[in-house]
């Protein structure tokens, strides 16, 4: 992982992520966002930091995107930290790794 973020367009539906099972990280944004930007290295940091599996889906939002409107997605980035489907923690506009790790870290409790 290195760069700039890369969302994409093609998104799960709702029923699909909440019958997800195990840990994941749904990162709401676009790619010419700057605050996603801004807050992508340390998003890296902490998923290459942290040592129990996780899938990290990055997902385009905006106007019109279903799946970041039944989240209530209102600002970018928005991280969604999920376990089997159901939200554990939420992360608007992280400007620390620490910040990252500590909602990941709530995805083991």
């Amino acid at each position: 992982m290195s760069g700039s973020p890369l969302y994409f367009a093609e998104q799960p539906t709702r029923e699909e992520v909440d019958a997800t099972k195990g840990a994941r990280v749904l990162n709401f944004g676009t790619n010419w966002c700057g605050f996603c930007r801004a807050s992508w290295p340390h998003v890296q940091q902490a998923l290459q930091d942290y040592t129990e599996p996780v899938e990290h889906q990055m997902i385009e939002d905006g106007s019109g995107r279903k799946l970041g409107r039944s989240f209530g997605v209102k600002l970018w980035p928005t991280l969604i930290f999920l376990r089997n489907g159901v939200e554990v923690a939420r992360l608007v506009r992280p400007v620390d790794a620490a910040s990252v790790a500590e909602a990941l870290a709530q995805l083991q409790a």
